[in-house]
């Protein structure tokens, strides 16, 4: 039997804690997104599991009726053309893990896409503004992942 790829330690104790307390959903960007959408009458539900017919996909904010999911996307995270960057320190952990983040976005894509949900993806350094207009359009009708 294989045995799974080792993972590294943490470089530092502080470093350790540090991305302990990372959250993966109610981030500073995502509540921003929301509150403003709300203000706009918009009702979706946070953090749904949305079961397509390939694989389950937890969007940031679902409009189930009308079938869209919004992805707010951390740059460092999700690797922004804009302001992701590759780690210096760790690079043999982080490299393969910011990839893997990568591949498991056009995954949900396109398994959303597969089922006819509209998929739209914000990255966090979006101005509000800019991610609401983006979410009334998919609201609105335009089918594509953006």
């Amino acid at each position: 039997m294989q045995q799974p790829p080792r993972v590294p330690a943490a470089t530092t104790p502080g470093r350790s804690r540090n991305m302990q307390a990372i959250r993966r959903a109610n981030t500073k960007p995502e509540i921003q997104l929301r509150s403003a959408l709300h203000r706009c009458g918009y009702r979706f539900r946070k953090d749904l599991s949305v079961y397509t017919s390939t694989r389950r996909v937890r969007p940031d904010i679902v409009f189930t009726a009308r079938k869209v999911a919004v992805f707010v996307d951390g740059c460092f995270w999700h690797c922004c053309p804009e302001h992701g960057r590759q780690p210096t320190v760790n690079s043999q952990y982080w490299s393969p893990k910011l990839q893997r983040n990568v591949d498991r976005d056009r995954l949900a894509n396109a398994a959303l896409l597969h089922d006819g949900w509209s998929v739209v993806r914000i990255w966090e350094h979006e101005s509000v503004g800019d991610a609401v207009a983006k979410v009334i359009a998919a609201l609105d009708g335009e089918r594509r992942a953006s």
